[in-house]
């Protein structure tokens, strides 16, 4: 088994309320986990070595998305990077 450590250094959230930062911070952190518990996708991002930063650059939310929820979607984009697909630029 692969071990992983996963370090955020920061987390910059444009356009968004400042009260929602811990409930975005939240979401990521816990869809990451669901994530990673899969072998195949710990291995793509694995396999991308160590990864400095990610850009995801733009992403499409739901109208209304609750603060956890983003944080859902900005896991699954950062799980993308390691299989090669990316956000919009």
């Amino acid at each position: 088994m692969k071990r992983v450590t996963l370090h955020i250094e920061s987390l910059a959230l444009r356009g968004f309320r400042h009260e929602d930062r811990h409930d975005i911070a939240a979401g990521l952190e816990a869809e990451l986990g669901r994530l990673f518990a899969d072998p195949a996708a710990l291995g793509r991002l694995t396999g991308a070595g160590n990864i400095d930063r990610v850009a995801l650059g733009r992403l499409a939310l739901a109208p209304g998305s609750k603060p956890r929820q983003i944080g859902g979607v900005l896991a699954q984009a950062i799980g993308a990077q390691g299989s090669g697909r990316r956000g919009k630029p």
